[in-house]
């Protein structure tokens, strides 16, 4: 039987790249969209490469209202979600000297990644009660990690994102607490770096490719059972907290 995959922020970028990899594997993908033109169009251009088994879920992460919805129309679809990326993320205004960045723009960030991946996961985890392997994939940042960011090698512009490494972080925390309060079940919960990518989060800068920076996204969503939870992943390996 095949099986379901939600993608949250999946329009565009990586999360597009993500919904397009998990179809070729022969899954049935739920792009998850906040605007149902942009949704429509993403849609229609995987149908157009012969990956009929797409669809469209309308849903602002931000929203509770938008989340329940979608929610309840997912249900009206499918009796079982296998998988719950959390990939809807902005990165927010720059630079974000979080000395004097405005709270209001900080709030807008952790709204989208932070409190939007909890209430989506919140809303979703009912449907993925009785997954053979639910699986949640937290899409997160290397600029997320404790242990990077009070290196000696870090990089200067991490200064520039400040409130979106925040979240990030913060999100990681999610990520440990999910996974220890799931504990015994069948649930795997983690955390996934695509790496500097080239999107529309940083201005298209990213050295790697949004088909790059999926492949690790992918290969942590399609983990078997005997592989770790709560812990958190790039392409390379393991990231330090």
């Amino acid at each position: 039987m095949m099986k379901n995959v939600l993608i949250t922020g999946a329009n565009k970028g990586i999360g597009f790249e993500v919904a397009k990899k998990m179809a070729e594997l022969g899954y049935f993908v739920f792009l998850g969209c906040r605007n149902q033109e942009k949704g429509t169009k993403a849609v229609q251009e995987l149908q157009n490469l012969g990956l009929t088994n797409v669809d469209l879920l309308q849903m602002d992460v931000c929203d509770s209202a938008s989340v329940r919805q979608a929610k309840a129309d997912l249900a009206n679809k499918i009796e079982v979600l296998d998988i719950l990326i959390n990939n809807a993320g902005i990165a927010g205004e720059l630079s974000q000297r979080i000395s004097e960045h405005d709270i209001q723009e900080i709030k807008k960030i952790f709204d989208t990644n932070f409190f939007g991946a909890i209430q989506a996961t919140q809303q979703f985890l009912p449907l993925m009660q009785h997954a053979e392997l639910p699986v949640i994939v937290n899409v997160s940042s290397e600029l997320g990690s404790l242990g990077l960011q009070t290196s000696e090698g870090r990089k200067p512009v991490w200064s520039d994102f400040h409130a979106y490494a925040i979240s990030k972080t913060a999100l990681n925390a999610f990520t440990i607490q999910l996974a220890d309060d799931l504990k015994g079940t069948k649930f795997k919960i983690n955390s996934v770096s695509p790496g500097y990518t080239a999107t529309g989060i940083n201005n298209f800068a990213g050295f790697k490719t949004p088909e790059e920076g999926a492949e690790p996204i992918v290969a942590m969503a399609t983990i078997h059972e005997n592989e770790p939870t709560g812990q958190f992943f790039k392409a390379e390996g393991k990231v330090e907290w």
